[in-house]
């Protein structure tokens, strides 16, 4: 954790101890719990911005690291994109809107939020696609090179774009955990030319170190590629202050961008001069509306521009991204540490036994909690219908998200009351809760 986040560190300290169920002789234990947690809510940096969002009574939303809740601003504009912009003003607002300048724009009101100064990000694509341009650039950044290193944990679009990019570029692609990265860096030497690591395991929330891997791999003189699926708006992420080459992230998670949001690229200053991606779309040509025959790539990070983007998306996302006004990544990351905290201790208050997937140290984790259990699909199906919305992840995940900007002290304590009912209840042997369908 950064000095600044320590600052910020909401002060509260939650009973670690076994409880008694709140069904049970002693059940104050839980009215302690939601009393202190609601003190903590009233006194919170982040108080009020809850408001910001539109959330369904009666739900506690602990999925926003799949797909974020709605923020009441982006309901106006997209209805302005499609009544005037597009309906009265139809073409003319390439120039009238600036649509055409979205994707940078964005990208920059993004860096605030991940640390990175203006003209490094653009707002295009899906993560994949941009995954797949971050590693073919690097490859061709650092020619002669022949290894790349990937966490053999990583969300799978990464493992399957870092193999495809390596097919096409000759590369060795070396799957080493996270924790053995430095090492691994050390022993490839000069033939590796790329470290890419997400900065939190989408499964457990685990975070990595990745300014130790990238100062590793920059000392054998390779490239580090972060991937911020996870962290991006709900922590500290620092790409700049931290040397990250290259980093991608997604719109729909914790920035709230809606339901296929588009994605971002990050390209270091350094390397945007001779930055090289393979996907050469009318978009990123330094004079697109030439409409010549042989492409020349724009200045700086619009380069990383392929075709025509998705407009109302991503208008979608600018005005989603206005949720974070007037707020500090430092503040965000301590609402996410005290909230999830909040539930940690919640659990341990209760009696909960359940294995934590996710480190107790506020320095491992990132803004979710993860729970191991035999049956973790049933009991998610179970909190689901309890109106606890998480997700499963195989084999036996129960993954809860707490998104900082709108979930409260009172809803993960209250979560954590609804975990112990479902184990304590056995509510997960229902057989409504057995079937699996599609888990996004």
């Amino acid at each position: 954790m950064s000095t600044d986040a320590r600052d910020h560190t909401l002060d509260h300290t939650f009973d670690h101890s076994p409880g008694h169920s709140p069904e049970q002789p002693g059940g104050h234990v839980l009215d302690d719990l939601l009393s202190r947690a609601a003190d903590l809510d009233a006194n919170a940096p982040l108080s009020g911005i809850r408001d910001r969002f539109t959330l369904p009574e009666g739900v506690i939303y602990l999925d926003g690291n799949s797909l974020g809740a709605l923020p009441t601003a982006v309901t106006e504009v997209v209805h302005d994109v499609l009544e005037r912009q597009w309906g009265e003003r139809l073409i003319r607002s390439w120039n009238e809107a600036d649509w055409w300048g979205a994707p940078t724009r964005i990208g920059d009101a993004l860096g605030r939020l991940v640390g990175a100064a203006t003209g490094q990000i653009v707002v295009t694509d899906s993560t994949s696609v941009n995954l797949f341009k971050a590693l073919m650039g690097a490859a061709r950044l650092r020619p002669g090179r022949t290894v790349v290193l990937t966490d053999p944990d990583s969300f799978p679009t990464d493992l399957y774009m870092t193999d495809s990019a390596a097919r096409l570029a000759g590369l060795e692609v070396r799957r080493v955990h996270p924790r053995d990265a430095v090492r691994a860096i050390h022993e490839a030497g000069d033939s590796l030319a790329l470290a890419s690591y997400s900065q939190v395991d989408y499964r457990t929330g685990e975070k990595w170190d990745l300014v130790s891997i990238t100062e590793a791999a920059h000392a054998v003189g390779a490239l580090a590629c972060w991937d911020l699926c996870h962290s991006a708006g709900a922590m500290e992420v620092d790409l700049d202050a931290g040397g990250a080459d290259l980093a991608v992230g997604c719109g729909y998670k914790y920035l709230n961008g809606g339901p296929g949001a588009p994605a971002f690229l990050y390209v270091a200053q350094r390397h945007l001069a001779d930055f090289d991606q393979p996907l050469t779309g009318w978009h990123g040509h330094a004079r697109p509306f030439e409409m010549g025959p042989s492409y020349a790539p724009a200045e700086g990070i619009a380069r990383g521009r392929v075709g025509t983007p998705p407009l109302i998306s991503m208008l979608a996302l600018e005005a989603a991204l206005t949720a974070y006004d007037g707020l500090e990544p430092a503040q965000v990351r301590a609402q996410s540490l005290s909230v999830t905290e909040a539930f940690i201790g919640a659990l341990d208050a209760l009696g909960v036994d359940l294995p934590l997937a996710t480190p107790r140290d506020p320095d491992r984790r990132g803004s979710q909690v993860s729970l191991r259990h035999p049956q973790a699909f049933a009991v998610v199906q179970a909190l689901i219908a309890r109106g606890v919305i998480g997700d499963f992840r195989e084999p036996d995940i129960i993954r809860l998200g707490f998104a900082p900007l709108y979930v409260t002290h009172v809803d993960a304590v209250n979560a954590a009351a609804h975990v112990q009912a479902v184990l304590d209840g056995r509510e997960y042997e229902r057989p409504e809760f057995a079937e699996r369908g599609a888990v996004t």
